[in-house]
């Protein structure tokens, strides 16, 4: 078997896509869902925008914002790779196309790169906290997603180096209180569980106590998560599940952020996720601007260009 040199796997690889195609066509249609009127003033000679960055942050969303270009027949330039932590004022990149459809792709593209880059800056806050306390687990996101909005957030969370949790509903079995209450206890759930998810499918236990952790590993679950501990408790319990199921992958969730974060990090305690990297994050300021006539578009006018790492 031959192998490919050279070969550097991106995280845009992951996207399928005509899945691309399709999200974007519907934030298109979304947002002009008729007449452009305003397109009409301005018409369609060929014109240049540059995209500036004007406060500090990852950059993220680059496949999203690309794509809305391309299905409105612009190119776009990128002069910053994805990834990359930008200070302002700082130029990303040139987009060039007709005037009229520059303009009906904007704010689409600007809400996407805004709220992309973001969940990324927060995402690579977490997972730089982690890696300087040298902790082994993983910091993730949760199921806590805008409807509509769900790839393009899981797909952030990839590029600030947080870990997305399940994707969704299919992507693993988690049996929280609800599931649990209605099916009578943890055991029988986890069983009815298996039943369905086979061998192929992890489940995860959504657990109050110890004694429900117990019960949760002791019926096969993969994965206990235990919800809203206090961190002085959630190490006392990480251990004694540990010591009982040493392959148990034991997550704790509820509460975390960025302030106490380091107070769940132990031994015992392999995922820490947390809601607010996708519902509660700051945007990242971008602008649109157009160049004048006469303007060269790859060097407008701009305090700082370029300053990015």
């Amino acid at each position: 078997m031959s192998s490919v040199t050279g070969y550097k796997p991106q995280i845009s690889h992951l996207i399928h896509p005509t899945n691309l195609k399709t999200l974007v066509r519907q934030w298109l249609n979304e947002d002009t869902p008729s007449f452009d009127y305003s397109g009409f003033v301005v018409g369609e000679r060929q014109e240049s925008a540059v995209l500036l960055c004007k406060s500090p942050g990852v950059l993220a969303g680059v496949p999203f914002f690309t794509a809305i270009f391309e299905e409105l027949d612009c190119n776009i330039e990128w002069l910053v790779e994805e990834g990359s932590l930008l200070e302002p004022v700082c130029q990303i990149a040139i987009i060039t196309g007709k005037v009229k459809n520059l303009l009906l792709g904007e704010r689409v593209a600007l809400n996407c790169i805004t709220r992309a880059s973001g969940i990324a800056s927060y995402a690579r806050q977490m997972n730089t906290i982690a890696k300087h306390a040298e902790w082994h687990g993983e910091v993730a996101g949760t199921r806590k997603t805008t409807p509509g909005f769900r790839l393009v957030e899981k797909y952030s969370l990839l590029v600030g180096g947080m870990s997305t949790h399940r994707y969704d509903l299919s992507s693993m079995i988690m049996l929280k209180d609800n599931h649990i209450w209605t099916a009578g206890n943890i055991s029988q759930a986890v069983k009815d569980a298996k039943k369905v998810g086979g061998f192929s499918t992890k489940i995860e236990v959504e657990c109050r106590s110890v004694s429900e952790a117990t019960e949760a590993a002791t019926a096969g679950c993969d994965i206990v998560m235990l919800d809203n501990f206090t961190p002085q408790a959630v190490h006392v319990a990480a251990k004694q599940l540990k010591d009982k199921f040493p392959y148990l992958i034991i997550e704790a969730s509820g509460g975390i952020n960025e302030e106490n974060i380091t107070q769940y990090m132990g031994t015992n305690i392999d995922v820490l996720s947390i809601g607010k990297s996708t519902q509660g994050y700051n945007t990242v300021d971008f602008s649109f601007k157009i160049q004048k006539e006469g303007r060269n578009p790859h060097n407008p006018t701009v305090s700082n260009p370029n300053k990015s790492t």
